[in-house]
């Protein structure tokens, strides 16, 4: 996992709870599972249920912001929004530029 600020107690806790939870299962001689909370209890979970489909994240939500906001992240859709605008802008002078360059000029 990658964090933008320091672990707390409750951290170290869950991440115990976690590896705990792993060691079990490799000694139960589980393979291919992971574990995490489900219904407020820690399971295996088969690594092939959690990777059968695909999730996308809308970087406009306001989860993804909430998420942003409670690990002091910085928000990267302002530097994708003017890169767009960058190119929009690349486009239209490339356009103007073709224009210019196909035109016919005729001195008096």
């Amino acid at each position: 996992m990658i964090r933008a600020i320091p672990s707390n107690a409750s951290d170290n806790i869950y991440c115990t709870l976690l590896a705990h939870s792993a060691v079990h299962g490799a000694m139960a001689g589980y393979t291919g599972f992971t574990v995490g909370p489900v219904n407020s209890r820690h399971a295996f979970i088969p690594i092939d249920r959690v990777t059968e489909t695909t999730n996308t994240v809308k970087l406009s939500d306001r989860m993804w912001a909430r998420l942003l906001a409670s690990t002091n992240q910085p928000s990267f859709l302002k530097g994708m929004q003017e890169k767009e605008k960058e190119k929009e802008k690349e486009k239209v002078d490339k356009g103007s530029i073709d224009i210019v360059d196909s035109m016919k000029i005729t001195s008096i």
